[in-house]
């Protein structure tokens, strides 16, 4: 990994991990919205991520042994979302028959989206977040002790 790899796999999980926190903040402002454009309760969604790697060097590659020849990498070349998932498990259904959304039994089907567990992913992305920080300003003072030897 060359001096300037792991800022550049630190910056890549604080990109993933604000998208994270953006779309645990839209299931959290979601939490009551019973209609959505599509039709039906909001529906959780969740950011799928995979890892970055260099050419022909996969996760399982770099464990077996079976690197490319030539190309140098290791393990640690950040990460990047691949997408935003949609958990379809339905919502709890409350009965409220004067709800504008409730169906021909009186039951509103509410969004499947659960505080706590929002909660506690966004802790969970906002300390990862908060690690990759650390990282890249560990990084750049190694950089500025090294720069200061010369001196």
């Amino acid at each position: 990994m060359s001096m300037f790899g792991s800022i550049d796999a630190a910056a890549s999980g604080l990109t993933a991990e604000r998208l994270r926190m953006d779309v645990i903040s839209n299931n959290i402002s979601n939490v009551n919205s019973t209609r959505t454009v599509d039709g039906g309760p909001f529906k959780r969604r969740y950011v799928i991520f995979q890892p970055r790697e260099a050419q022909g060097n996969s996760f399982a590659n770099i464990l077996s042994g079976e690197m490319t020849k030539g190309s140098g990498s290791r393990a640690g070349e950040g990460v990047r979302a691949i997408g935003i998932g949609v958990d379809d498990t339905a919502g709890k259904l409350v009965y409220d028959p004067g709800h504008p959304d409730a169906n021909a039994d009186g039951y509103v089907e509410l969004p499947n989206v659960d505080i706590v567990t929002e909660m506690v992913d966004m802790i969970t992305a906002s300390r990862a977040y908060e690690a990759n920080v650390t990282t890249i300003n560990a990084a750049k003072s190694m950089a500025q002790q090294a720069l200061s030897i010369s001196k």
